[in-house]
């Protein structure tokens, strides 16, 4: 009986994002390859990962773990991803639903939208109450986005006065309102729910976009009420320029009866589309400027960020109405290793700052700190002197450990001992979030030098600081930082399987010969490997095989699609694959002889009751099995 004869062929995808989408029944798979073939994965990953040529390839700064040496690698040719770091890998569509925690459909729909590439559904173009409920609030915002500006542009003595109010009070020029879409909610929400349900968004959507809330039944559009009447309205928009939210400013015209009237700003509750500690304002823009040369920078207000753009600083952000997080500082570094704090001089903006410092060392994202004057503000400040304001404050900048230490030993001359260690141990504590040893011991001289200490007792205190630490939250300990990778190459090949699998994806012509070959009782189906390899065989012995791009609905787990895309990133191999395909099928041949003679062997001697005849007979197994290892099989010149 031919070799591979019983290996079933593969009927279904098994990967579960093809899965979800297939019982879903909603994207044709036309279109799902037609998302494949028009879009650039480099155009996918760009907006979210900064990326640098390396030679065929790109890499950057992984977008899955925090990290200072790059081991994210995108491969145009192939069109997929691999992470080294994290084991992630994949195509457009798992980048996309790993990033944005998207599932499968969703993710196509957002590709599918951001490219301009029609989709096609099982059963014509779904209705929009049908879509996914993420899409129709990327949607509604849209639309609600052009209503508040619709609005904010109209005749009327509201409209007319809150332009003057944005020209006149706030100093800025209409030209910059629209350009951020600034708009105006009008008192009566009901026309903005009306346009909503005459395009047919479910009631679901109306009750989770964040716009509306809901009194008495929520089975009529009648019982969602407007969140937001008569203020100011800045749309907030995620890293790839999508509105997902609003912050809304009182004004003198927001009705007293307004239950939130007393609040100077509110902003959209979270939604299955905003989360407030994940963004910033102003990403979408920023991140275009800022690099090596060009920080971000980092102020308290969504005003704040459009005075700095009036003024030509196109690299400012602002955190969500809320203390800055540690994944907003992640995603900053993304694209740049520096971030400007602009700061208020009072304790409040200090706190803030304060904050901030473990937070920057521990991702690794280098922070100078800006002081404002006393009884400054950003936009005022930036309002009265431009952008050579914002440079005088730059020549005055404090690094974290500058900052740190002006705040906790402003005088070390006139404190005790016991404060002068407690204000140190504060230091410490900042400094011990910092990932490298490197970098620890760098901020421990600067340390010791900007606090006249003798650096030896600097270094002797802080080692007793962290064991102390380690002691009291042993489990809190951070495992090793993995070493940083130097290229993007996976390990070598460990196993005769895995060089087999290498090539029937490198060397798709030797995939079928291979197929004839090799026997599905050679492979251990226990192993990753070992289940990959029978999967791709079998596409290749039943003619299904489609290429790599069609790959992913051979994989199951997260192990199997790290192996083969590690595989996949780079031919982990350089010699002739005919004759690598050779060395390995004699040691999966041997091997697979070895496991059978051993078993015998086993057998012999755990069985007192064989019969003499079944001896024999067990023996010249034995003997036939070692003849046969002299003769693997081999691929035939190809």
């Amino acid at each position: 009986m031919a070799p591979g004869k019983f290996r079933p062929p593969v009927f279904a995808p098994a990967n579960p994002f093809l899965v979800l989408h297939n019982t879903m029944g909603i994207i044709k798979k036309s279109s799902i390859e037609e998302l494949k073939n028009r879009i650039n994965i480099v155009d996918v990953v760009s907006p979210v990962v900064s990326l640098k040529r390396a030679g065929s390839q790109f890499k950057g700064l992984s977008p899955f773990n925090p990290e200072k040496t790059p081991s994210f690698f995108v491969s145009p040719d192939r069109n997929m991803f691999k992470c080294f770091s994290s084991g992630m890998a994949g195509d457009i569509f798992t980048f996309v639903m790993e990033t944005e925690r998207l599932n499968f459909q969703e993710a196509a729909e957002s590709l599918a939208q951001r490219f301009g590439v029609p989709l096609e559904y099982e059963k014509g173009a779904l209705p929009r109450e049908e879509r996914s409920l993420r899409q129709m609030l990327f949607d509604i915002h849209d639309l609600a986005t052009a209503y508040f500006q619709e609005y904010f542009k109209s005749s009327g003595s509201e409209p007319e006065q809150v332009r003057e109010y944005w020209t006149g009070e706030r100093g800025f020029d209409l030209d910059l309102a629209e350009s951020f879409q600034i708009g105006l909610a009008p008192v009566d929400g009901s026309e903005l729910r009306r346009r909503l349900t005459d395009r047919k968004f479910t009631l679901e959507a109306l009750a989770k976009c964040g716009l509306f809330y809901q009194r008495g039944n929520g089975d009529r559009p009648e019982a969602y009420h407007a969140r937001f009447r008569n203020r100011l309205m800045i749309p907030i928009r995620d890293h790839q320029g999508r509105v997902v939210a609003f912050t809304a400013r009182q004004l003198a015209i927001t009705p007293p009866d307004d239950p939130t009237r007393e609040a100077k700003y509110i902003n959209s509750p979270e939604t299955p589309v905003f989360n407030k500690g994940h963004l910033l304002f102003g990403l979408d823009r920023a991140r275009l400027e800022a690099g090596e040369t060009n920080p971000f920078l980092l102020v308290e207000g969504q005003l704040d960020v459009i005075r700095c753009h009036e003024q030509g600083i196109k690299t400012a952000v602002a955190p969500q109405g809320t203390a800055i997080t540690e994944s907003q500082l992640a995603l900053m570094k993304r694209y740049a290793p520096t971030v400007e704090c602009l700061l208020d001089a009072d304790s409040a903006g200090q706190k803030a700052a304060l904050r901030l410092l473990p937070m920057a060392v521990k991702t690794g994202l280098e922070a100078r700190f800006l002081t404002l004057p006393k009884g400054e503000d950003p936009d005022t400040y930036l309002r009265r002197g431009g952008r050579d304001a914002l440079e005088s404050l730059r020549r005055e900048s404090a690094s974290p450990l500058q900052f740190a230490v002006r705040h906790f030993l402003p005088d070390p001359s006139s404190m005790s001992a016991e404060r002068k260690t407690q204000a140190l141990e504060q230091i410490f504590e900042i400094v011990r979030q910092a990932e490298s040893e490197i970098t620890r011991s760098e901020y421990l001289r600067s340390l010791a030098r900007l606090t006249r200490f003798p650096e030896p007792a600097v270094l002797t205190d802080f080692d007793r600081f962290r064991r102390r630490r380690q002691r009291q939250a042993p489990n809190s300990a951070k495992p090793p930082e993995s070493e940083p990778l130097e290229s993007s190459r996976p390990a070598k090949l460990s196993t005769a399987v895995e060089t087999l699998l290498s090539i029937c994806l490198h060397d798709e012509h030797l995939g079928k010969p291979l197929s004839e070959v090799v026997d599905q009782d050679w492979l251990d189906n226990e192993s990753t490997a070992g289940r990959l390899l029978n999967r791709v065989l079998a596409e290749f012995e039943h003619e299904e095989w489609a290429g790599t791009g069609q790959i992913d609905h051979l994989v199951e787990t997260d192990e199997e699609r790290h192996l083969i895309y590690s595989i996949l990133f780079h031919k982990p191999y350089d010699e002739t694959p005919e004759k690598l395909a050779n060395q390995a099928l004699k040691a999966l041949y041997l091997e697979h002889l070895n496991a059978k003679i051993k078993k015998i062997e086993l057998e012999i001697a755990n069985n007192e009751e064989i019969l003499d005849d079944g001896i024999v007979f067990l023996q010249r197994k034995i003997i036939e099995f070692r003849q046969r290892k002299s003769s693997p099989p081999q691929l035939e010149a190809i």
